[in-house]
């Protein structure tokens, strides 16, 4: 692979590219990355255009769950599901928001994509133990097997490469950079009482110690960025691939990109086609306030998670050439861009982190959510995207995730660790600068967040009831499989995400809405190739990733569903591309 970016002054720029390519893909991230990856193992030249000086765009700063289901791998932990189960919950769950011949289309492709992967590249997968649909209570549905994990990988492996790899959240990790995945949690949490712990706790963080004293960060690679990492990694061994950072687009049809970097333009033609991968339109001023109207106000770009480089304007080029946009149907769980939870911190550096509330705090027991009128207003324990839209339709902008001292310690609070106590020198950071807000009572705590004392008493008063019992009679919390598997599978009362607020001091975070991906995108057919507005292919021009429009159309129905679509469609694409085409 060669590679042409102004931030390697060893390499020159792209005045020195060849002046055409077969496949040229446009846009980094792990869909655009497993694109060119399948193009090239046919043995096509392949240039691959980042705006960025990073390769991996949001893949890199999520946790890489993959879900494809009907692989190999599902039935080492599910032999019993069926791609027949897999359409049935995709019909309950989505219906004619999208066509279910896209979604058949990924069906049918998806086990042979991570097949060739894993037999072809140094991309390798495992099933997670247990990670069931978001939507767990509907027909299809299942609690595992259809959501993959990439494996850790060795950053060492890539050598000065390993640069070019989108850092994760700095907030995602811990000691300077060391990467931790939800089992490297759990074993350190433990490590003082179990050996098993002790001993994966200090394999890795001994790896990070040496690691320290030659690179920046840790080069043990877990999650997104291990994804990223097995393509890049799989890249450089291909000879026909190349690189160039830092260059943006200028201009595009199917058989030509006119791309520039600093002030150097370059027309290259593609012979057999061009792939768009560029991320989707969540920084795009004009198609964000188009795409999230009625939530404007409610969904602030600084609140917005994704890589930076998802400007739209690859697609913007694209609707030039009469491509447009697949159509949402809103609803109460549906909209044209998946959401999550975030909150907010300055850094040092001036820059603001947004830290999505994933799966580690607000189902756990000793944790609720409430409004500024001091009232639950959500089922805490529901998925991301819903828990974010609920937000929205209740005008709880912000919305005062609150937990105890207890559940503090025991699971920690956005980007507060666990074994937090009161008094640690690591709480007073975030005490002073206002992330985190405490309260000596309940009382106190209200004062601070301006919400009315009495309501506040009453909430936590009637939620603890709950937790007592076990059963939430206002949001359900805790009684679908999801649910309970985002809870605390050691939580010895009644419900896995219940438990009582009573041990003083209280504290709060604020969250917000963060748009984590968009769901519209350009509407394609069945092979990824672009439509037209007369419904008919645009030549040469294909769309993957979140450039093309959901599959799921808008409805967040599991783990994993924009990484696993965007490998599947890239290899759909790339093979078409390669046996159809000849356009130049």
């Amino acid at each position: 692979m060669q590679i042409f970016s102004s931030v390697i002054p060893a390499k020159t720029g792209i005045q020195s590219l060849p002046d055409a390519f077969d496949i040229v893909v446009i846009g980094a991230g792990g869909a655009g990355m497993a694109a060119a990856l399948f193009a090239a193992l046919d043995g096509p030249s392949v240039l691959l255009v980042e705006h960025t000086e990073y390769v991996g765009g949001t893949t890199a700063l999520s946790a890489g769950t993959t879900w494809i289901p009907g692989t190999h791998h599902a039935a080492s932990v599910n032999p019993s599901d069926t791609l027949e189960d897999a359409a049935r919950y995709l019909d309950n769950a989505i219906g004619t928001r999208s066509p279910s011949a896209l979604r058949q289309a990924f069906l049918d492709k998806g086990s042979e994509a991570i097949a060739t992967l894993e037999s072809k590249t140094d991309a390798k997968f495992r099933p997670y133990p247990k990670h069931p649909d978001y939507i767990s209570d509907l027909a299809g549905s299942t609690l595992c097997g259809r959501a993959l994990e990439p494996l850790p990988f060795d950053g060492r492996l890539l050598g000065e490469h390993f640069k070019l790899i989108r850092p994760p959240i700095p907030e995602f990790t811990v000691l300077g950079g060391m990467m931790v995945d939800r089992t490297d949690i759990n074993h350190l949490l433990a490590m003082t009482k179990s050996v098993a712990s002790f001993k994966h706790s200090l394999k890795i963080l001994t790896r990070h110690l040496f690691d320290r004293l030659r690179y920046p960060r840790g080069t043990r690679l877990v999650m997104g960025n291990a994804l990223v990492a097995r393509l890049l990694y799989s890249l450089t061994k291909q000879a026909k691939v190349t690189l160039a950072l830092n260059t943006s687009v200028e201009a595009l049809s199917g058989s030509a990109v006119t791309i520039k970097q600093g002030s150097i333009e370059q027309k290259i033609i593609a012979r057999k086609g061009v792939i768009l991968a560029s991320g989707g339109f969540n920084r795009h001023p004009a198609v964000r306030s188009e795409m999230l109207g009625e939530m404007l106000g409610k969904a602030d770009p600084a609140w917005c998670p994704a890589a930076l480089g998802h400007t739209g304007a690859a697609q913007d080029l694209a609707r030039g050439l009469g491509a447009h946009f697949g159509t949402v149907q809103p609803s109460a769980n549906a909209t044209n861009a998946f959401w999550a939870p975030v909150s907010l911190r300055k850094r040092a550096d001036g820059s603001t982190a947004a830290f999505p509330h994933f799966v580690m705090d607000r189902a756990k027991p000793g944790m609720l959510t409430v409004n500024s009128a001091g009232q639950r207003f959500v089922n805490e324990s529901t998925s991301y995207h819903l828990f974010a839209l609920a937000m929205q339709q209740a005008n709880a902008v912000p919305a005062f995730l609150i937990c105890d001292a207890a559940a503090l310690a025991r699971y920690g609070l956005g980007m507060v660790r666990p074994n937090t106590k009161a008094g640690d020198r690591a709480l007073q950071s975030f005490l002073d600068d206002g992330y985190l807000t405490q309260g000596g009572s309940l009382e106190e705590l209200a004062q601070k967040l301006g919400i009315d004392v009495d309501a506040l008493q009453a909430t936590v008063t009637r939620f603890n009831g709950f937790a007592a019992s076990g059963i939430d009679l206002d949001f359900q919390r805790g009684t679908t499989a999801y649910q309970q598997n985002i809870g605390d599978a050691a939580w010895t009362g009644n419900n896995p995400n219940l438990g009582a607020l009573t041990q003083a001091p209280f504290y709060v975070v604020r969250l917000y809405p963060g748009d984590i991906g968009a769901s519209t995108g350009l509407a394609t057919d069945t092979n990824a190739r672009v439509l037209g507005t007369d419904g008919l292919p645009i030549q040469g021009l294909y769309a993957v990733g979140n450039d093309m429009h959901s599959i799921m159309g808008g409805v967040y129905t599991a783990p994993g569903i924009t990484i696993g679509p965007g490998i599947v469609f890239g290899s759909v694409a790339a093979k078409h591309a390669m046996t159809s085409n000849e356009i130049a």
